[in-house]
């Protein structure tokens, strides 16, 4: 299968780059990143990247080279151009970038698996730990009266939440008959978190984290806490590796990877 790689030069698209590179199954032929590297040899960063892929600007580049998936690790504005542009064209998206404005989630739905358009698999994680977290979590949420989400990631993430903490918090808040807060006052605002669906997140941003998560629920006399960590972006490829295999056999848009592990 041809792939091709959004957002190339990152940390989550170089570890896509190598995933890809590794898998006997799978030829990467493009590499997309924003205006640093472009034309740079994918070499220069990755060791077995074939001779002559040089880093590429535009979805022009994925299209020259007969990508049939792109993996696309970027920014909002980069996935909503590769909607638009890709999916059209015949290309399936397997996308990870999370603070997708809800109209562009609309067009993944709405352009998706269209007569002659690519499919889509979008998954705000793509750890097979943390969807499992996930799962346990909304199971969870059934039978305890409260619960907080805590998400932990490095400096350099842009949103905040996270794309897992929302979802993990709605999932929970759904899994519930009815609403359930704790009261309380703040002394200083905004130090309870924020609210989604009535579940409390609070995120953190710090160097030398990658990606890790922690609901706390609460009942009478006893506390569960479900974690997971990812302590290398390695985690998220078998997740990745997945979707990519699946997307060109699942119509339209599949939201997480639930689906693909029987979880849905």
């Amino acid at each position: 299968m041809r792939v091709g790689v959004l957002g190339a030069t990152g940390r989550m698209g170089l570890a896509t780059c190598k995933a890809v590179l590794d898998a006997p199954d799978l030829d990467l032929v493009a590499a997309v990143a924003r205006a640093s590297g472009v034309g740079r040899p994918l070499r220069e960063l990755i060791p077995s990247a074939p001779e002559g892929l040089r880093v590429g600007e535009g979805l022009a580049d994925l299209l020259a080279a007969e990508a049939e998936v792109v993996v696309d690790f970027s920014r909002p504005e980069a996935t909503a151009a590769a909607v638009e542009g890709l999916l059209g064209e015949g290309v399936h998206l397997v996308s990870g970038t999370t603070g997708l404005p809800p109209e562009v989630m609309d067009d993944l739905g709405n352009l998706a698996g269209k007569a002659d358009h690519g499919n889509a698999v979008w998954a705000p994680n793509f750890a097979l730990g943390a969807v499992l977290a996930m799962h346990f979590a909304a199971v969870a949420g059934r039978f305890y009266p409260a619960a907080e989400v805590i998400e932990l990631h490095h400096q350099g993430k842009a949103d905040a939440p996270s794309g897992t903490a929302l979802r993990t918090a709605r999932a929970i808040a759904a899994a519930r008959n009815r609403e359930r807060r704790v009261p309380g006052n703040e002394s200083v605002p905004g130090v309870r978190g924020g609210e989604v669906d009535g579940v409390r997140v609070h995120s953190v941003r710090l160097p030398g984290l990658v990606a890790h998560q922690e609901v706390i629920f609460g009942g009478r006399g006893e506390v569960l806490t479900v974690r997971h960590d990812s302590l290398d972006r390695t985690s998220f490829m078998p997740g990745v590796l997945l979707a990519v295999q699946a997307v060109t056999t699942r119509p339209g848009l599949t939201v997480g990877l639930e689906p693909l592990l029987g979880l849905a």
